[in-house]
C-alpha cells in the first residue's frame, strides 16, 4: 500500500489539524453556498418556497413539469459542450476529486470543475433525478484544494483534497464519521492512518459550521423506532442484505446499459441531457416523486411508510428517472438516489413479506436496512455505509444489525460484480 507522506511530528501534526478545522470551515460554506443557490433558483424559476423539489413539480401545471427538467439537461448540456469546444486543444487536470487524488498531482482544473458544478446546479434545480450531494463534495474538495495550495507544500494537496471532501460529504448528510470512512475505505492504500486525523477533524468541523448555519438541524432524517430489534428482525434485515447485494450489481449494470443506449443515439451533449430531463419531465407526469435526488420522499416515507402500490410504482419511476439523468450524463451524484431506491426496496420487501401489516415500525426498519445494503452492495463500503445510515437517522441501535447486514451485501455483490459503482463512474459521485 502506498503511503502520502511519513507520519508526522507532534507539530507537523498540530499544523495538519489546524488546517483541516480550516478546511471544515471552508468545506461546510462551499456547500452553503450551492445549497442557497439551488433554492434561489427554485424560487426564481419554479415558484418554490419549500425546498422540496417534489412539492415544486406537484404545483406545476402538467406541461411545465414534464419539459422543465428538459430544459435544464438542455442548458447544463449547452453550457458542458460550449466548455468542451473552448478547451478542447488545451490540457486537462482532473475535474473531479476522486480523480484529482488517486491519479493526479492533487491539482484541479478549477474552471472546468466550476463549470461542471454550476452544469449540475442546472440539472438538480430543473428536477433531475440526479443528487445535488455530488457538485456539494467537489465544491468542498475544490476549496480546500485552492487554501492547500496557497498556504502547504504540494505533497500534502492529496490529503487536503481528502479532507475537503469529507468534509463535504459530512456537511451535505450530516455524517461525520461515514464521510471520513468513505475517504478511508474507497481510496483505502493510499490514504493511511496518519492522514485520516485531519481527514476526521475537517468533517466534524464541516458538521459543527452547518449547523451553525442551520440552527435546529441535528440529524439529516427524522426516524422513529421504538425498542430493540430482535431475533426475527435480524433475519429481515439480513435477507434485506441478501437481496441488496443482488440488486446492486443489477443497478450498475442497468446503469451502464442506459449510459450505453444514450451513447448509441450520437446526439450531442445538450440534446442528450435535454432528453433525460424530458424523461424525468414525463415520469413526473405519473408522480412528482421522481423529481429531484428523492430527500424529500425518503423523509415522508420513513415517518408514514406508504403501501405495497405506491411505493412500488415510486420505485419503477424513481428507477427509470435515475437511469435516464445517470445514463444522459447529468453531472450529478448517483450517492442519495441509491438511498432512496434502497429504503423504497425495503418497504417492498416487507410489505411482500406481510411482516408490515402486524407490525408498522418494521416498513421503517427494512426501508433503513435497504438504503444501507443497497449502499454498501454499490460502494463495496460496508463499514461507511452502516454508519451512514446511523448518523443520517440517530439509529444506533440498528448498528450491529446493519454492520451484518452490509457486510453480507457487500460480499455478495462483489462477488457477482467485482467493480464497484465508484470504481466506474467516480466523476458521478454522490
Amino acid at each position: 500500500m502506498q503511503r502520502l507522506h511519513a507520519y508526522p511530528d507532534i507539530r507537523a501534526m498540530f499544523r495538519r489539524l489546524l488546517i483541516a478545522t480550516l478546511t471544515g470551515v471552508l468545506a461546510a460554506l462551499a456547500v452553503a453556498v450551492f445549497r442557497h443557490a439551488m433554492y434561489l433558483l427554485e424560487v426564481a424559476f419554479l415558484s418554490n418556497d419549500s425546498g422540496s423539489l417534489v412539492n415544486a413539480a406537484a404545483s406545476l401545471a402538467p406541461w411545465r413539469r414534464a419539459i422543465t427538467p428538459a430544459l435544464g439537461g438542455l442548458a447544463a448540456g449547452l453550457l458542458l459542450w460550449g466548455w468542451q469546444r473552448y478547451t478542447h486543444q488545451r490540457p486537462h487536470a482532473p475535474t473531479d476529486y476522486m480523480e484529482a487524488i488517486e491519479t493526479g498531482d492533487g491539482q484541479f482544473d478549477y474552471p472546468g470543475s466550476l463549470v461542471k458544478s454550476l452544469a449540475s446546479l442546472l440539472v438538480v434545480a430543473s428536477g433531475s433525478a440526479i443528487g445535488r450531494e455530488g457538485a456539494m463534495i467537489l465544491l468542498a474538495a475544490l476549496a480546500a484544494s485552492l487554501f492547500a495550495r496557497r498556504f502547504t507544500p504540494q505533497r500534502e494537496w492529496k490529503l487536503w483534497i481528502a479532507c475537503g471532501a469529507a468534509a463535504g460529504m459530512a456537511s451535505a448528510y450530516h455524517a461525520p464519521l461515514a464521510g471520513s470512512l468513505f475517504i478511508a475505505e474507497i481510496l483505502f492504500g493510499t490514504l493511511m492512518l496518519a492522514s485520516l486525523g485531519p481527514v476526521v477533524v475537517a468533517a466534524v468541523v464541516a458538521l459543527l459550521t452547518t449547523q451553525l448555519l442551520s440552527p435546529g438541524v441535528t440529524q439529516l432524517y427524522q426516524v422513529h423506532l421504538s425498542g430493540l430489534p430482535d431475533g426475527v428482525d435480524y433475519v429481515l434485515m439480513i435477507a434485506m442484505g441478501l437481496l441488496a447485494g443482488l440488486g446492486g450489481p443489477l443497478l450498475m449494470w442497468l446503469m451502464d446499459q442506459s449510459h450505453a443506449l444514450f451513447v448509441r443515439l450520437k446526439l450531442s451533449p445538450p440534446l442528450q441531457l435535454a432528453l433525460g430531463g424530458l424523461i424525468v419531465g414525463l415520469l413526473s407526469l405519473l408522480t412528482p416523486r421522481v423529481w429531484g435526488n428523492g430527500y424529500s420522499v425518503v423523509q415522508a416515507d420513513l415517518l408514514a411508510p406508504p403501501l405495497l402500490a405506491v411505493v412500488g410504482g415510486v420505485l419503477i419511476c424513481k428507477l427509470l428517472a435515475v437511469l435516464a439523468s445517470s445514463g444522459s450524463g447529468a453531472p450529478g451524484g448517483v450517492f442519495t438516489p441509491t438511498l432512496f431506491i434502497g429504503m423504497a426496496l425495503g418497504m417492498v420487501f416487507a410489505r411482500i413479506a406481510g411482516v408490515a401489516i402486524s407490525q408498522p415500525e418494521m416498513a421503517i426498519l427494512l426501508g433503513l436496512t435497504g438504503m444501507a445494503t443497497l449502499l454498501a452492495a454499490t460502494t463495496h463500503a460496508p463499514i461507511m455505509a452502516t454508519l451512514m445510515v446511523c448518523e443520517m437517522t440517530g439509529q444506533y441501535a440498528l448498528l450491529p444489525g446493519l454492520l451484518i447486514a452490509c457486510v453480507l451485501a457487500s460480499v455478495l455483490s462483489r462477488t457477482l460484480r467485482q467493480n464497484a459503482i465508484y470504481g466506474q463512474r467516480a466523476a458521478e459521485h454522490g
